[in-house]
């Protein structure tokens, strides 16, 4: 618990530091888009692997169920684990949002938007908590239990993200002129879903479309920003834009990417063949993958485009980046990391046809 405690406190520094440093950078919403990928998740999991390392969880489970044996004090030891982690993270998260209320100039309380992460953070941590219950039920962890388990948890996230993202979420579905304006805007822009959702993002005033779930429910999830900020023109092209990367298969490429990275790199910390080797593999597949990831990517606009024409998804993404207070970045070589294509350089793209 002391460590915990030290952890929180250097969340709050890094969050802090590293908001004061993007609110004075060229582009600061998109520098604390990477604020938040590229410095507070990977400290939030680094707290979580050190929790573990330290036992947290075998703590909380001895202290509530008297003993760690069984799947129950292993199920409940994870998500303490996953818990202790999620407050690091919203401990680093907190001093950010005073900075992002004041670069987009938006009316976001800060105790309104701690609650709904915490809601979001409380929610993943018990559904991974239960998605890794069967490598508790097989006793050790072998290489062939452990890939097995990998690819139940993401198969379980990914089919389950209709419901998944519904629960940890408020939403409301689409009634009256809405719902019939919902329906012309996936008509127009060719997008089968089994039924769509409405985000309350009216503090934040985040403009954004996804689409989650297998084939056979689809879930469309509109913010009510997303709504109320852009005409039928600019709504259809976005969802266009979400049709043509349900054809080119982005998001299932994401997450291969993810799980073909993530096996050897597993295996080569566990010690299940050469090290170096397994790494080298785990970079190729995440650079291939990505690489793989933004060509299709790239097809999506095409699609979008045949759809509602380059030009009107040209404009859509410019209002999209304007609605967010973001400049279009550009890239003159694309980053081998980054499993989507700049938001400029789409734009370009797209004006060169």
């Amino acid at each position: 618990m002391a460590i915990l405690a030290v952890l929180i406190v250097l969340g709050i520094v890094v969050g802090a530091v590293g908001s004061a440093v993007a609110r004075r950078l060229s582009n600061p919403v998109g520098k604390y888009r990477l604020l938040y990928v590229g410095v507070l998740l990977p400290f939030a999991l680094l707290a979580y692997g050190l929790l573990s390392l330290l036992s947290l969880g075998d703590a909380v489970a001895t202290t509530v169920l008297g003993d760690t044996g069984g799947v129950a004090a292993a199920v409940l030891a994870d998500l303490a684990g996953l818990l202790g982690a999620g407050v690091v993270g919203l401990a680093a998260y907190a001093p950010t949002i005073r900075g992002v209320r004041a670069v987009r100039d938006i009316d976001l309380s800060t105790g309104r938007a701690l609650v709904r992460m915490a809601r979001y953070v409380g929610g993943v941590s018990v559904v991974v908590a239960i998605a890794l219950a069967p490598l508790h039920l097989t006793g050790t962890a072998s290489p062939l239990g452990l890939a097995g388990v990998l690819a139940l948890l993401v198969a379980g996230l990914f089919g389950g993200a209709p419901w998944i993202v519904a629960a940890v979420r408020s939403t409301t579905p689409p009634t009256g002129a809405t719902r019939d304006r919902l329906e012309t805007l996936r008509e127009r822009a060719a997008l089968d879903v089994r039924d769509t959702l409405v985000l309350d993002t009216d503090d934040e005033e985040t403009a954004t479309v996804h689409v989650r779930g297998p084939p056979g429910y689809r879930r469309l999830f509109v913010t009510s920003t997303f709504l109320d900020r852009f005409d039928d023109g600019t709504a259809a092209a976005l969802l266009a834009v979400q049709a043509g990367q349900i054809g080119t298969r982005v998001q299932p490429l994401r997450v291969a990417s993810v799980v073909a990275a993530g096996a050897p790199l597993v295996a080569s910390v566990a010690g299940w063949g050469p090290r170096w080797a397994l790494l080298g593999v785990a970079v190729l597949a995440l650079v291939a993958g990505f690489w793989a990831c933004r060509r299709a990517v790239r097809a999506a606009d095409d699609h979008a485009a045949a759809r509602v024409g380059a030009d009107a998804v040209a404009d859509a993404l410019d209002c999209y980046a304007a609605v967010h207070g973001m400049e279009p970045t550009r890239r003159r070589v694309p980053n081998p990391l980054s499993a989507t294509v700049a938001l400029g350089d789409r734009i370009d793209r797209l004006r060169g046809r």
